[in-house]
Protein backbone atom coordinates (compact mmCIF):
# COMPACT_ATOMS: atom_id res chain seq x y z
CA UNK A 1 0.00 0.00 0.00
CA UNK A 2 1.38 3.42 -0.91
CA UNK A 3 1.67 6.26 1.59
CA UNK A 4 -1.09 8.12 -0.28
CA UNK A 5 -3.37 5.07 -0.15
CA UNK A 6 -2.72 4.67 3.56
CA UNK A 7 -3.54 8.32 4.17
CA UNK A 8 -6.78 8.01 2.19
CA UNK A 9 -7.75 4.90 4.14
CA UNK A 10 -7.07 6.64 7.45
CA UNK A 11 -9.17 9.60 6.36
CA UNK A 12 -12.07 7.28 5.54
CA UNK A 13 -11.85 5.50 8.91
CA UNK A 14 -14.44 7.10 11.22
CA UNK A 15 -13.84 4.81 14.18
CA UNK A 16 -12.10 6.03 17.30
CA UNK A 17 -8.61 4.88 18.20
CA UNK A 18 -8.46 2.70 21.31
CA UNK A 19 -5.55 1.91 23.55
CA UNK A 20 -4.06 2.13 27.02
CA UNK A 21 -4.28 5.84 27.69
CA UNK A 22 -6.28 8.52 29.46
CA UNK A 23 -9.02 10.05 27.34
CA UNK A 24 -10.06 13.68 27.59
CA UNK A 25 -13.80 14.32 27.79
CA UNK A 26 -16.27 17.18 27.75
CA UNK A 27 -19.90 17.33 28.80
CA UNK A 28 -22.18 19.60 26.79
CA UNK A 29 -25.30 20.54 28.73
CA UNK A 30 -23.67 20.06 32.09
CA UNK A 31 -26.23 21.74 34.36
CA UNK A 32 -29.00 19.18 33.82
CA UNK A 33 -29.54 16.10 35.94
CA UNK A 34 -27.94 13.70 33.46
CA UNK A 35 -25.14 16.19 32.79
CA UNK A 36 -24.42 16.17 36.50
CA UNK A 37 -24.44 12.38 36.58
CA UNK A 38 -21.99 12.30 33.66
CA UNK A 39 -19.66 14.68 35.47
CA UNK A 40 -19.90 12.61 38.65
CA UNK A 41 -19.06 9.37 36.84
CA UNK A 42 -16.34 10.78 34.60
CA UNK A 43 -14.61 12.69 37.39
CA UNK A 44 -14.07 9.39 39.20
CA UNK A 45 -13.34 7.34 36.10
CA UNK A 46 -9.79 5.96 35.99
CA UNK A 47 -9.47 6.42 32.23
CA UNK A 48 -11.14 9.82 31.63
CA UNK A 49 -10.12 13.38 32.38
CA UNK A 50 -12.95 15.92 32.26
CA UNK A 51 -11.60 19.11 30.72
CA UNK A 52 -14.81 20.99 29.92
CA UNK A 53 -18.45 21.24 30.94
CA UNK A 54 -20.66 23.69 29.07
CA UNK A 55 -23.77 25.69 29.91
CA UNK A 56 -25.11 28.92 28.49
CA UNK A 57 -27.10 29.77 31.60
CA UNK A 58 -24.26 29.03 34.04
CA UNK A 59 -21.27 30.23 31.99
CA UNK A 60 -18.20 30.73 34.24
CA UNK A 61 -20.02 29.41 37.33
CA UNK A 62 -18.60 26.49 39.25
CA UNK A 63 -19.96 23.01 38.60
CA UNK A 64 -20.70 22.72 42.32
CA UNK A 65 -23.21 25.54 42.10
CA UNK A 66 -25.52 23.35 39.99
CA UNK A 67 -24.46 20.01 41.45
CA UNK A 68 -23.69 20.36 45.17
CA UNK A 69 -22.36 16.80 45.34
CA UNK A 70 -19.58 17.94 42.98
CA UNK A 71 -18.37 20.95 44.96
CA UNK A 72 -14.96 19.35 45.16
CA UNK A 73 -14.60 19.28 41.38
CA UNK A 74 -12.35 22.14 40.25
CA UNK A 75 -14.23 23.00 37.06
CA UNK A 76 -16.31 25.90 35.78
CA UNK A 77 -18.95 25.86 33.09
CA UNK A 78 -18.02 27.46 29.78
CA UNK A 79 -19.96 28.59 26.74
CA UNK A 80 -20.95 25.71 24.40
CA UNK A 81 -19.90 27.82 21.41
CA UNK A 82 -16.28 27.51 22.60
CA UNK A 83 -15.76 23.76 22.55
CA UNK A 84 -12.32 22.48 23.46
CA UNK A 85 -10.65 19.68 21.55
CA UNK A 86 -11.24 16.36 23.33
CA UNK A 87 -11.23 12.66 22.66
CA UNK A 88 -14.88 12.10 23.63
CA UNK A 89 -17.72 14.61 23.79
CA UNK A 90 -20.80 13.65 25.83
CA UNK A 91 -23.90 15.64 24.91
CA UNK A 92 -26.64 15.88 27.55
CA UNK A 93 -28.79 18.40 25.73
CA UNK A 94 -32.54 18.38 25.02
CA UNK A 95 -33.90 16.63 21.95
CA UNK A 96 -33.15 18.49 18.74
CA UNK A 97 -29.92 20.19 19.84
CA UNK A 98 -27.36 17.52 18.95
CA UNK A 99 -28.69 16.85 15.47
CA UNK A 100 -28.17 20.53 14.71
CA UNK A 101 -24.70 20.69 16.29
CA UNK A 102 -23.24 17.31 15.37
CA UNK A 103 -20.86 18.71 12.75
CA UNK A 104 -19.43 21.12 15.35
CA UNK A 105 -19.19 18.29 17.85
CA UNK A 106 -17.06 16.23 15.49
CA UNK A 107 -14.82 19.22 14.78
CA UNK A 108 -14.05 19.24 18.50
CA UNK A 109 -14.01 15.52 19.31
CA UNK A 110 -13.00 12.17 17.89
CA UNK A 111 -16.16 10.54 19.27
CA UNK A 112 -19.58 11.79 20.31
CA UNK A 113 -21.90 10.15 22.84
CA UNK A 114 -25.36 11.69 22.65
CA UNK A 115 -27.83 11.16 25.50
CA UNK A 116 -30.85 12.69 23.76
CA UNK A 117 -33.20 10.99 21.32
CA UNK A 118 -31.46 12.54 18.30
CA UNK A 119 -29.67 9.47 16.95
CA UNK A 120 -31.22 6.51 18.77
CA UNK A 121 -33.58 5.46 15.98
CA UNK A 122 -32.01 3.86 12.90
CA UNK A 123 -33.98 5.55 10.08
CA UNK A 124 -35.17 9.03 9.17
CA UNK A 125 -38.73 7.84 8.50
CA UNK A 126 -39.00 6.80 12.13
CA UNK A 127 -38.24 10.38 13.17
CA UNK A 128 -40.94 11.56 10.79
CA UNK A 129 -43.38 9.19 12.49
CA UNK A 130 -42.41 9.54 16.15
CA UNK A 131 -40.70 12.93 16.46
CA UNK A 132 -40.61 16.05 14.28
CA UNK A 133 -38.32 14.77 11.56
CA UNK A 134 -34.52 14.85 11.50
CA UNK A 135 -32.18 17.57 10.26
CA UNK A 136 -29.04 15.39 9.99
CA UNK A 137 -30.29 12.02 8.73
CA UNK A 138 -26.92 11.22 7.15
CA UNK A 139 -25.61 10.46 10.66
CA UNK A 140 -28.26 7.87 11.58
CA UNK A 141 -26.57 4.96 9.84
CA UNK A 142 -23.29 5.89 11.51
CA UNK A 143 -24.76 5.94 15.03
CA UNK A 144 -24.67 2.90 17.30
CA UNK A 145 -27.29 2.28 19.98
CA UNK A 146 -25.65 2.65 23.38
CA UNK A 147 -27.21 -0.15 25.44
CA UNK A 148 -24.48 -2.84 25.54
CA UNK A 149 -26.88 -5.63 26.50
CA UNK A 150 -28.64 -5.01 23.18
CA UNK A 151 -25.84 -3.81 20.88
CA UNK A 152 -22.46 -4.71 22.41
CA UNK A 153 -21.07 -6.33 19.26
CA UNK A 154 -21.38 -3.11 17.27
CA UNK A 155 -19.97 -0.69 19.85
CA UNK A 156 -16.18 -1.34 19.68
CA UNK A 157 -14.61 1.52 17.72
CA UNK A 158 -17.91 3.39 17.27
CA UNK A 159 -17.49 7.16 17.05
CA UNK A 160 -21.17 8.16 17.32
CA UNK A 161 -23.06 6.53 20.16
CA UNK A 162 -26.76 7.15 20.79
CA UNK A 163 -28.12 6.72 24.30
CA UNK A 164 -31.34 4.78 24.72
CA UNK A 165 -34.50 6.07 26.33
CA UNK A 166 -34.89 5.11 29.99
CA UNK A 167 -38.39 3.64 29.61
CA UNK A 168 -37.34 1.67 26.56
CA UNK A 169 -34.21 0.50 28.37
CA UNK A 170 -36.15 -0.86 31.34
CA UNK A 171 -38.63 -2.59 29.06
CA UNK A 172 -36.11 -4.13 26.68
CA UNK A 173 -33.91 -5.45 29.48
CA UNK A 174 -36.95 -7.27 30.83
CA UNK A 175 -38.10 -8.72 27.50
CA UNK A 176 -34.80 -9.44 25.74
CA UNK A 177 -34.27 -12.91 27.29
CA UNK A 178 -37.68 -14.02 26.00
CA UNK A 179 -36.84 -12.74 22.52
CA UNK A 180 -33.45 -14.48 22.58
CA UNK A 181 -35.09 -17.74 23.69
CA UNK A 182 -37.66 -17.60 20.88
CA UNK A 183 -40.61 -17.13 23.22
CA UNK A 184 -41.35 -13.69 21.75
CA UNK A 185 -41.22 -12.35 18.24
CA UNK A 186 -43.09 -10.22 15.71
CA UNK A 187 -45.85 -12.83 15.40
CA UNK A 188 -46.23 -13.55 19.12
CA UNK A 189 -49.23 -12.71 21.22
CA UNK A 190 -49.86 -9.31 22.75
CA UNK A 191 -47.29 -7.76 25.08
CA UNK A 192 -48.67 -5.18 27.53
CA UNK A 193 -46.12 -2.90 29.21
CA UNK A 194 -46.76 -0.59 32.16
CA UNK A 195 -43.86 1.66 33.22
CA UNK A 196 -43.68 3.82 36.35
CA UNK A 197 -41.07 6.57 36.43
CA UNK A 198 -39.60 9.10 38.83
CA UNK A 199 -39.73 12.87 38.53
CA UNK A 200 -36.09 13.21 37.43
CA UNK A 201 -37.17 11.87 34.03
CA UNK A 202 -38.63 15.33 33.39
CA UNK A 203 -35.18 16.88 33.73
CA UNK A 204 -33.98 19.84 35.78
CA UNK A 205 -36.55 22.06 34.05
CA UNK A 206 -39.40 19.58 34.23
CA UNK A 207 -42.09 22.21 34.78
CA UNK A 208 -45.29 22.20 36.82
CA UNK A 209 -46.01 18.49 36.41
CA UNK A 210 -42.73 17.59 38.09
CA UNK A 211 -42.89 20.11 40.94
CA UNK A 212 -43.00 18.50 44.36
CA UNK A 213 -46.52 19.64 45.40
CA UNK A 214 -48.01 18.35 42.14
CA UNK A 215 -45.98 15.15 42.05
CA UNK A 216 -46.56 14.19 45.67
CA UNK A 217 -48.76 11.14 46.11
CA UNK A 218 -49.56 10.65 42.42
CA UNK A 219 -49.77 7.64 40.16
CA UNK A 220 -50.47 9.70 37.05
CA UNK A 221 -50.73 8.28 33.52
CA UNK A 222 -48.90 10.71 31.26
CA UNK A 223 -48.45 8.59 28.13
CA UNK A 224 -51.40 6.17 27.94
CA UNK A 225 -50.66 5.37 24.28
CA UNK A 226 -48.19 6.32 21.58
CA UNK A 227 -45.10 6.86 23.74
CA UNK A 228 -42.04 7.58 21.60
CA UNK A 229 -40.00 4.86 23.28
CA UNK A 230 -42.21 2.27 21.59
CA UNK A 231 -40.20 3.00 18.44
CA UNK A 232 -36.98 1.80 20.10
CA UNK A 233 -38.57 -1.38 21.36
CA UNK A 234 -39.78 -2.21 17.88
CA UNK A 235 -36.50 -1.21 16.23
CA UNK A 236 -34.18 -3.18 18.52
CA UNK A 237 -36.32 -6.06 19.78
CA UNK A 238 -38.72 -6.39 16.85
CA UNK A 239 -41.72 -6.18 19.17
CA UNK A 240 -44.91 -4.17 18.83
CA UNK A 241 -46.05 -3.56 22.41
CA UNK A 242 -49.03 -1.93 24.12
CA UNK A 243 -47.18 0.64 26.21
CA UNK A 244 -48.29 2.97 29.02
CA UNK A 245 -46.23 5.17 31.33
CA UNK A 246 -47.18 6.52 34.79
CA UNK A 247 -45.51 9.30 36.73
CA UNK A 248 -45.23 8.31 40.40
CA UNK A 249 -43.91 9.86 43.61
CA UNK A 250 -40.32 8.79 43.14
CA UNK A 251 -37.27 10.89 42.24
CA UNK A 252 -34.99 8.31 40.62
CA UNK A 253 -36.04 5.14 38.89
CA UNK A 254 -38.02 3.42 36.17
CA UNK A 255 -39.93 0.22 36.81
CA UNK A 256 -41.50 -1.80 33.98
CA UNK A 257 -44.12 -4.53 34.39
CA UNK A 258 -44.62 -6.49 31.17
CA UNK A 259 -47.51 -8.92 30.64
CA UNK A 260 -46.55 -11.49 28.02
CA UNK A 261 -48.99 -14.00 26.49
CA UNK A 262 -46.85 -16.58 24.65
CA UNK A 263 -48.29 -18.78 21.93
CA UNK A 264 -47.16 -21.93 23.73
CA UNK A 265 -47.13 -22.69 27.47
CA UNK A 266 -43.80 -22.24 29.22
CA UNK A 267 -42.46 -23.49 32.52
CA UNK A 268 -40.64 -21.74 35.34
CA UNK A 269 -37.55 -23.75 34.40
CA UNK A 270 -37.80 -22.38 30.84
CA UNK A 271 -37.84 -18.85 32.20
CA UNK A 272 -34.85 -19.37 34.47
CA UNK A 273 -32.93 -20.87 31.57
CA UNK A 274 -33.80 -17.90 29.33
CA UNK A 275 -32.86 -15.22 31.84
CA UNK A 276 -29.72 -16.92 33.09
CA UNK A 277 -28.66 -17.57 29.51
CA UNK A 278 -29.11 -13.91 28.60
CA UNK A 279 -27.56 -12.28 31.65
CA UNK A 280 -25.17 -14.70 33.37
CA UNK A 281 -22.15 -12.88 31.92
CA UNK A 282 -23.55 -9.34 31.98
CA UNK A 283 -21.68 -7.23 34.56
CA UNK A 284 -24.62 -4.93 35.34
CA UNK A 285 -27.61 -7.27 35.29
CA UNK A 286 -29.17 -8.99 38.31
CA UNK A 287 -31.95 -11.58 38.28
CA UNK A 288 -34.30 -10.97 41.21
CA UNK A 289 -37.25 -13.30 41.01
CA UNK A 290 -39.30 -14.28 44.03
CA UNK A 291 -36.52 -14.95 46.52
CA UNK A 292 -36.59 -14.21 50.23
CA UNK A 293 -36.54 -10.93 52.10
CA UNK A 294 -38.39 -7.68 51.50
CA UNK A 295 -37.10 -7.02 47.98
CA UNK A 296 -38.27 -10.18 46.21
CA UNK A 297 -38.69 -8.60 42.77
CA UNK A 298 -36.87 -5.80 40.89
CA UNK A 299 -37.09 -2.49 42.70
CA UNK A 300 -35.79 0.95 41.59
CA UNK A 301 -34.86 1.78 45.18
CA UNK A 302 -32.37 -1.11 45.21
CA UNK A 303 -30.47 0.20 42.17
CA UNK A 304 -30.68 3.96 42.86
CA UNK A 305 -27.48 5.71 41.85
CA UNK A 306 -26.06 2.62 40.14
CA UNK A 307 -25.68 1.32 36.61
CA UNK A 308 -27.32 -1.97 37.54
CA UNK A 309 -30.53 -3.31 36.07
CA UNK A 310 -32.71 -5.85 37.85
CA UNK A 311 -35.04 -8.26 36.07
CA UNK A 312 -37.43 -10.88 37.35
CA UNK A 313 -40.54 -12.80 36.39
CA UNK A 314 -43.53 -14.73 37.61
CA UNK A 315 -45.71 -17.29 35.85
CA UNK A 316 -49.50 -17.35 35.99
CA UNK A 317 -51.22 -20.62 36.93
CA UNK A 318 -51.85 -22.39 33.66
CA UNK A 319 -48.54 -21.13 32.26
CA UNK A 320 -50.18 -18.82 29.70
CA UNK A 321 -49.14 -15.42 31.09
CA UNK A 322 -45.61 -14.37 32.00
CA UNK A 323 -45.29 -11.28 34.19
CA UNK A 324 -41.86 -9.70 33.72
CA UNK A 325 -40.47 -7.07 36.09
CA UNK A 326 -37.49 -4.82 35.50
CA UNK A 327 -36.04 -1.85 37.36
CA UNK A 328 -33.30 0.69 36.64
CA UNK A 329 -32.15 4.10 37.79
CA UNK A 330 -33.40 6.23 34.91
CA UNK A 331 -30.47 8.66 35.13
CA UNK A 332 -27.84 5.92 35.36
CA UNK A 333 -28.67 2.69 33.51
CA UNK A 334 -31.26 4.69 31.58
CA UNK A 335 -28.95 7.56 30.62
CA UNK A 336 -25.54 8.65 31.97
CA UNK A 337 -24.38 5.24 33.21
CA UNK A 338 -25.44 3.60 29.97
CA UNK A 339 -23.52 6.27 28.02
CA UNK A 340 -20.29 5.71 29.96
CA UNK A 341 -20.72 1.92 29.76
CA UNK A 342 -21.05 2.21 25.97
CA UNK A 343 -18.01 4.50 25.79
CA UNK A 344 -16.01 1.96 27.80
CA UNK A 345 -16.90 -0.73 25.28
CA UNK A 346 -16.18 1.53 22.31
CA UNK A 347 -12.74 2.44 23.65
CA UNK A 348 -11.80 -1.08 24.69
CA UNK A 349 -11.76 -0.17 28.40
CA UNK A 350 -12.97 -2.45 31.20
CA UNK A 351 -16.75 -2.33 30.98
CA UNK A 352 -17.22 -1.59 34.66
CA UNK A 353 -14.67 1.24 34.81
CA UNK A 354 -16.14 4.22 36.66
CA UNK A 355 -19.40 2.37 37.27
CA UNK A 356 -18.63 0.12 40.22
CA UNK A 357 -20.90 1.85 42.77
CA UNK A 358 -23.14 -0.79 44.34
CA UNK A 359 -25.81 1.53 45.76
CA UNK A 360 -26.96 2.20 49.31
CA UNK A 361 -29.32 0.53 51.75
CA UNK A 362 -31.36 1.85 53.38
CA UNK A 363 -32.07 4.98 51.38
CA UNK A 364 -34.93 7.43 51.26
CA UNK A 365 -36.68 8.36 48.05
CA UNK A 366 -34.74 6.62 45.24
Amino acid sequence: MSADDAADEAADDTSIVTGDETYTASVVGGTGFTGGELLRILSGHPDFEVVQATSRSADNMTVGRSHPNLRGLDLRFSDPDDLESVDVLFSATPHGVSMGQVDEYFEAADAVVDLSADFRLPAAELYDEWYDGHTSPEYLERAEYALPEINRENLPGADLIAGGGCNATATMLGLKPLVDAGALGPDSGEVVVDVKVGSSEGGAGGGAASSHPERSGVVRPYAPTGHRHEAEIEAYLGLDVSFTVHAVEMVRGASATCHVFPDEPVSKADLWQAYRGAYADEPFMRIVSGGGGVYRYPEPKAVAGTNYGEVGFELDPGNRRIVVFSAIDNMMKGSAGQAVHAANVALGLPETAGLEFQGLHPVGSP
